[in-house]
């Protein structure tokens, strides 16, 4: 692949582009190297980086496979999983308690929805791209635009997987607490979404990657898998970014949306860590918790090195002067995404800890990629909503 990448270096710059696209996406696949989960990611993967279904322009027919458990006595049977539904039903709040009043102009620079920090326009002059002040602004909104757009994107995702999760858990108050979840992303849905579409008027279509591991889990069968990739590792990806673009913004609506957000989503991955804690550490066998383990670890790799906003660069940048490759270069060491990253992992890692599945066998692979620094940090069972956004101001 390294031959024909140098290859590509003399074809005209929108098939270099191409050529990109395409060998990238089968290094993201050959960089799975367990073939478990290689196979559980392959079908995704060809739909997502291969075929752009989620980009399409229709709806998009994804295959849902997994069994119902339905329990006719009613058990009492998840005392933290009680507490949480309770905390949820309290916690409940509506779209029109946010002030839609407020007038937002995303190239505001007094009030801006992503701060001149966030990117580091002196790597985009090194490559010959010079923007004047207004550029900048138009760009960082765009790049606000993008995120938020994936968030909605993710939101739909979340809200299918919690119907999905509320049918197959295992435990009857864990269903209670799901059905509190599915309301709690259809409002996230409906407040991202009006968002975009009355403020920033404005959406981007969803990222290939997280559609990859939106189509992966609601094609998968097994109940856990579900657990893990929504509540653990979307919703920890969640956390991420939802902290890091409510520490950086200066826009008081998005402000106030993304702390309501914030609060359901400490939630959903603390009911994550309870359910997981005890299944994977005591119910499967050492074979299937490997394959959730390697899975969990792939699926880190994939989120940390793989959203490059390549919906903003085909805007801005495409068939110009800045390559695909090079865009991935800057979208990689601009300061904002570095510290998206960073943040995600810090929520991340300590949760995949707390349910077992960073034993001894896969830390030498987070070592590797220098994911151990999070490691002592507190799961989500052991931090509040209010510390998280404190952490976060």
């Amino acid at each position: 692949m390294a031959a024909l990448s140098s290859l590509s270096r003399f074809l005209p710059k929108k098939m270099q582009n191409t050529v990109d696209a395409y060998l990238e996406a089968l290094e993201l696949l050959a960089e799975v190297k367990d073939a478990r989960v290689l196979s559980a990611l392959a079908p995704a993967g060809i739909r997502g980086l291969l075929l752009h279904r989620g980009k399409q322009g229709v709806p998009t027919q994804m295959p849902a496979t997994h069994s119902a458990h339905f329990d006719w006595t009613y058990p009492s049977d998840q005392p933290e999983m009680a507490e949480l539904y309770q905390r949820a039903k309290t916690g409940q709040w509506t779209s029109e308690q946010l002030p839609w009043n407020t007038n937002v102009d995303p190239e505001n620079p007094e009030v801006q929805i992503l701060p001149e920090k966030f990117l580091d326009f002196t790597k985009l002059e090194a490559r010959g791209i010079h923007l004047n002040d207004r550029e900048k602004q138009r760009l960082l909104a765009d790049m606000a635009t993008w995120m938020l757009s994936q968030f909605l994107h993710g939101e739909q995702g979340a809200l299918f997987a919690a119907a999905q999760v509320t049918e197959a858990v295992q435990f009857f108050d864990g269903k209670l607490y799901g059905a509190t979840q599915v309301m709690d992303e259809g409002r996230h849905v409906e407040v991202f979404n009006r968002y975009l579409d009355t403020k920033l008027n404005k959406l981007y279509q969803i990222n290939d990657n997280l559609f990859v591991i939106i189509d992966s889990l609601m094609s998968d069968g097994r109940w856990d898998m579900k657990f893990l990739g929504m509540q653990i590792m979307v919703e920890g990806l969640a956390l991420g970014a939802f902290s890091t673009l409510y520490k950086q913004t200066e826009e008081p609506l998005l402000k106030e949306l993304l702390k309501m957000v914030i609060q359901d989503e400490a939630r959903h991955v603390h009911y994550g860590v309870c359910a997981l804690r005890e299944h994977i550490t005591k119910t499967i066998s050492q074979r299937e918790r490997e394959e959730r383990e390697d899975w969990a670890f792939e699926v880190a790799l994939l989120m940390r090195n793989r959203f490059m906003a390549y919906e903003v660069y085909d805007e801005w940048f495409s068939g110009g002067k800045l390559s695909r490759a090079e865009w991935r270069q800057f979208a990689q060491e601009t300061p904002g995404m570095q510290m998206f990253r960073q943040v995600m992992f810090s929520r991340l890692v300590p949760n995949l800890r707390e349910i077992g599945l960073m034993t001894d066998r896969i830390l030498p692979r987070y070592e590797e990629v220098g994911l151990m620094q999070y490691f002592d940090g507190r799961a989500a069972d052991k931090i509040t909503a209010a510390e998280m956004l404190s952490d976060a101001a």
